[in-house]
């Protein structure tokens, strides 16, 4: 009887044409990643948390970071080196990645320091741009992506829903911090008790950020007024607010009687679109002295005529009585949430740029991804820019039929 033959096991690669084997060599990319600090533009958040950072380096990938960059979000240099992560001391250092993190922008001395040819991940404040520090950044060759652009493959902006959340929520504990006496506020209690009228807020806008922002205030018993230019959208939170609430398109008449009412003001226009409508310097003229309007649109030009941008260390200013909080980044107000909450999303986002070999390819397989980009390689993307700096923009989706 012969004896059976022994099974031989053939590697799978051996199979592989060699065009097919050199691609699968080539998917998978360590990634090296810089994230400076931000406390030159008062900005408290860090885009990655040493849990994010953890990950991110059991994958293989490098995270060099900016000695005390998480210290405002109460995360130490030793929690980053804990996870992996390379301390450096310059924000120069942290340049010279591949990628490169921070929620703030970047300023002409900034781009300078840039390697070049290289990939940032910052948020996107027109405002904060100009005609020079966009043809500087074309110059470098980069790749630039704003985090609120960014959609998921459902057209979800994953980015701007988070922040919108956290910017509404706290909108509710800013405008009850200006009211009472620790700010020389009027002494009002921003809510309800037995006996005493309800503070009265106002919000102009039904986004996300209003929708949290009245969630919040009615959990308070605070008397809610929403404003809008939509009875379709106005109709719509009530719908995800669960209960009836004072809606109005902006009758003059009608916006008029709640302001001279209200305690306190929110704009929350709705994000990627300017404001439709902006609120008066004679309506303000009109309001409490003492009462607060805190403007959550800054980065689009704000939701009223008084509004002036600040910052967290000079964060309110009055005008014609009335408290004025224009910060644009409100959320850094809850650093260590809102820290936690954008590497909630970046985690994903950056585990698959890896393994596509690249941001490049990224771009191309992912169109949520690509609706972020508004500078690829040195060419401008972003039609609004182009527009509003006079610069020729490219269409992405032709560009990537070239690169």
């Amino acid at each position: 009887m012969e004896k059976a033959k022994e099974k031989v096991s053939i590697p799978k690669s051996m199979l592989l044409p060699k065009e097919e084997m050199l691609e699968v060599r080539k998917k998978g990319q360590k990634l090296k990643i810089g994230i400076p600090s931000d406390f030159s533009k008062v900005e408290y958040r860090v885009p990655l948390t040493p849990q994010a950072v953890d990950l991110l380096v059991s994958y293989g990938h490098e995270i060099f970071i900016e000695r005390n960059a998480g210290k405002s979000a109460n995360y130490t240099n030793e929690d980053f080196q804990k996870a992996g992560a390379i301390i450096v001391d310059t924000k120069e250092e942290t340049f010279q990645c591949d990628i490169v993190l921070r929620l703030a922008t970047f300023s002409n001395e900034e781009i300078d320091s840039l390697r070049g040819n290289q990939v940032i991940i910052s948020s996107m404040q027109i405002q904060a741009y100009s005609m020079e520090s966009i043809q500087k950044l074309m110059q470098k060759k980069v790749t630039t992506i704003a985090f609120e652009y960014l959609e998921n493959e459902d057209g979800f902006l994953p980015f701007v829903h988070q922040m919108s959340q956290i910017a509404g929520v706290t909108s509710i504990t800013i405008a009850s911090e200006y009211l009472s006496k620790s700010r020389n506020g009027k002494g009002v209690l921003f809510g309800e008790v037995t006996g005493v009228t309800p503070a009265e807020l106002v919000i102009i806008g039904t986004s996300t950020a209003a929708e949290y922002a009245a969630r919040a205030a009615l959990g308070l018993g605070i008397f809610v007024k929403v404003f809008d230019t939509s009875v379709y959208e106005l109709s719509k939170l009530e719908e995800k607010l669960g209960r009836r609430i004072f809606t109005s398109v902006f009758y003059p008449k009608v916006l008029r009687k709640a302001l001279v009412s209200a305690d306190a003001v929110i704009g929350a226009a709705s994000f990627n679109t300017p404001p439709k409508f902006k609120v008066s310097e004679e309506l303000i003229k009109q309001m409490k002295e003492g009462s607060v309007i805190i403007d959550l649109n800054m980065n689009q030009g704000g939701c009223f005529e008084t509004s002036e941008c600040t910052d967290f260390n000079h964060p309110t200013f009055i005008k014609h009585g009335v408290v004025h909080y224009c910060v644009p980044n409100s959320p850094a107000m809850v650093a260590r949430t809102a820290s936690i909450s954008m590497s909630n999303i970046l985690i994903p986002i950056l585990l698959a740029i890896g393994d596509n070999g690249g941001v490049d390819n990224y771009i191309k397989v992912s169109k949520g991804f690509r609706k972020g980009v508004y500078i690829y390689q040195g060419i401008l993307t972003n039609h609004d820019i182009g527009r509003l700096f006079n610069i020729p923009s490219k269409d992405i989706n032709l560009l990537l039929a070239v690169f």
